[in-house]
């Protein structure tokens, strides 16, 4: 029997609307480099939400290509970035940050969240001049990594300190979508553009076949990033093929749409282990969960799903990964909520 799949939210192609447009605009005769009608197009949906019409929007293939362009254009030799110690740049990316010649400052964090105070300490163990390296940027992630959200005081809290310790802050939203419609999110798209410096939005996560697209409000950050995808190999020849899918995204709010049924999924299954009376790892109100479960029935568990077994509470206990995605189907979830008795 087909184990279905709870390990990941790109398992599945993409929405059928994208592949509808791109079928249909396929022998269309368009300009390359991400200078076609779609791309422009797409530019101008994602700038209107941001309500900002002067930030830069690049679209790139993927969330690993995206920040280590975005770090390495804006710092210099002998800067580094900061980030938590969950953090994807520093766990997930094969040293791709540290392989463009820059240290990443770690913050041990439980709930994957970065702040002021653990910024500090890292400024302060860098202020041997010339010695050290020279921290410059702070790295973030909505959702993080293990499922949480930033609430917006937070943001703007983590800005305001960035601005006065002249440090750019950085956004990865790789899993933006479905931050941005946690059921406790007080952000909005706009606020997200005003309190970053720079920051993503997830499109190979929420539906698309790939693509993230790069918002660059900070002017300084703005100059030559052209010439930094280029260079580095992000500059696709066609690059409808981004453009397009973004502008399926975001013509008429489906990226939102997609986010808010990957999170009411993940909410269904978290009612209902909850239910069961089982705890979990973090308080997540995106489409990652993460429960404690016995490890029997982890066991009876596998047998009919695939997902990760992400960390060793005790002898017997462990706790999993579950993530739900846009194209989750809620059958499949009642039928993992059926299997959540270990009789």
């Amino acid at each position: 029997m087909e184990l279905y799949s709870f390990r990941d939210d790109y398992s599945e192609g993409c929405h059928s609307s994208i592949l509808d447009m791109l079928q249909k605009t396929n022998l269309e005769q368009q300009s390359g480099y991400g200078d076609d009608d779609y791309s422009c197009k797409a530019k101008e949906f994602i700038k209107k939400k941001v309500v900002d019409e002067h930030v830069d929007v690049y679209f790139t293939s993927g969330g690993t290509q995206a920040n280590l362009i975005v770090i390495s254009s804006a710092l210099r030799p002998h800067e580094s970035v900061i980030s938590a110690c969950t953090g994807h740049i520093n766990g997930h990316e094969a040293g791709a940050i540290e392989a463009t010649g820059h240290k990443i400052n770690t913050i041990v964090s439980c709930d994957g969240k970065i702040r002021i105070n653990d910024i500090q300490k890292v400024l302060d163990e860098h202020a041997h001049v010339p010695h050290v390296v020279k921290p410059k940027m702070v790295y973030i992630s909505n959702s993080t990594e293990i499922g949480t959200i930033y609430q917006k005081q937070e943001l703007e809290e983590l800005y305001e300190y960035c601005q006065k310790n002249s440090l750019y802050l950085f956004l990865d939203g790789a899993r933006l979508g479905s931050a941005l419609c946690a059921s406790t999110n007080d952000l909005l798209l706009e606020d997200i553009a005003r309190l970053t410096d720079i920051f993503y939005i997830g499109g190979t996560k929420n539906g698309a076949l790939l693509g993230e697209a790069i918002v660059i409000s900070n002017e300084r950050l703005k100059e030559d990033f052209a010439y930094q995808l280029k260079q580095k190999g992000a500059l696709m020849s066609k690059g409808r093929l981004l453009g397009i899918q973004f502008f399926v995204l975001f013509e008429n709010n489906l990226f939102f749409d997609l986010a808010k049924h990957a999170n009411k999924m993940a909410e269904k299954l978290t009612n209902a282990i909850k239910k069961e009376n089982y705890n979990f790892l973090t308080e997540s109100q995106t489409n990652q969960i993460f429960p404690i479960l016995p490890n029997t029935l982890i066991e009876k568990l596998e047998k009919k799903f695939e997902f990760y077994v992400w960390k060793e509470i005790d002898t017997k206990n462990s706790a999993i990964r579950l993530v739900t995605s846009w194209a989750t189907q809620e059958n499949r979830v009642d039928e993992f909520i059926d299997e959540l008795s270990i009789k």
